[in-house]
């Protein structure tokens, strides 16, 4: 059910990129949510919280480079009678943005991260990935892209193709910005202040759990969609928003041992013979909030 929901998403949202006129130099990201178990009543309380750095640095008149961090942890109970965990991931971005030709460009970006637990570091908590995507300038107001995301994680590979473009009407009052199935933002400005707009998040990836020397590791597959208003401050410097979506997140356990190999977004290249050691969550509503400080990265480049 959840690989069906995430291709809905992606056949839905097929406008993306994340070539763009900004950057959010930080972004500071709460969400709350109660999830349900498919198999019985029990539900638990899912509280996310993700904290994204970026600093862009102009090397020449083609070269900007990329640099920052990405920490997220979310709490919750994996099972009924299992004691609230705290997966954690803390990546580093490394990368460089190159303008080959007057049309085309490059974002070239290594994502070395650390993601698990937190209770006893070690080589399982280790995982790297990395970011290639060619962008085309079509005309002033739209850019369209096309990459590939990779990443090693506990459960085997995971290798995602990216589509996108970025487009700001004449007027500047609708814009979209997306690097899909990743992500995407579309908003309208209802004025120079307040606008309106949904944003859809998505990730694939896994923790490695030491806890109580379990060994074990979570698989997440989550999807994100949300209506929101947001509110600018200094000249758009500073933007707030409150939302309220729909989450689909899955959290499933399994045994370190058993790996599912190589898979394109949520489906597997071989069969899947894992056995999963928790039971399914259910969709559900939630509510979350961003602080954003977004920085004119034209300023930078020029």
């Amino acid at each position: 059910m959840k690989k069906i929901k995430l291709m809905l998403f992606f056949a839905l949202f097929t406008l993306s990129a994340s070539a763009q006129d900004y950057v959010d130099i930080l972004k500071l990201s709460v969400n709350n949510t109660t999830l349900g178990n498919i198999d019985n009543n029990y539900e638990t309380s899912v509280n996310n919280l993700n904290m994204e750095v970026y600093y862009p640095k102009k090397l020449s008149e083609k070269a900007v480079l990329l640099t920052g961090f990405t920490v997220e942890n979310t709490r919750l109970n994996l099972s009924p009678n299992s004691d609230r965990s705290s997966l954690t991931m803390t990546r580093f971005n490394l990368g460089m943005k190159y303008q080959h030709s007057e049309k085309w460009s490059g974002t070239y970006v290594f994502l070395p991260k650390i993601a698990s637990d937190f209770e006893n570091i070690g080589s399982n908590d280790f995982q790297f990935g990395g970011l290639a995507v060619l962008d085309y300038q079509y005309n002033e107001t739209s850019k369209v892209k096309f990459g590939v995301y990779a990443s090693s994680e506990n459960h085997g590979s995971t290798i995602t193709p990216l589509i996108g473009i970025w487009h700001r009407s004449k007027n500047s009052k609708f814009y979209i910005n997306a690097t899909l199935p990743i992500r995407m933002d579309a908003n309208y400005a209802l004025s120079k202040k307040f606008s309106v707009g949904s944003d859809l998040l998505t990730s694939i990836k896994s923790y490695n759990l030491s806890q109580l020397n379990s060994d074990n590791y979570v698989q997440e597959e989550s999807i994100r969609f949300a209506f929101y208003a947001a509110l600018g401050m200094m000249d758009n410097s500073i933007i707030l928003r409150g939302r309220v979506g729909f989450d689909t997140t899955d959290y499933g356990v399994f045994n370190s041992n058993q790996k599912v190999g190589a898979q394109v977004l949520t489906f597997p290249l071989s069969t899947d013979k894992r056995t999963r050691l928790n039971s399914e969550f259910d969709s559900s509503l939630y509510v979350g909030f961003d602080a954003i400080y977004r920085f004119d990265l034209t300023k930078e480049t020029k």
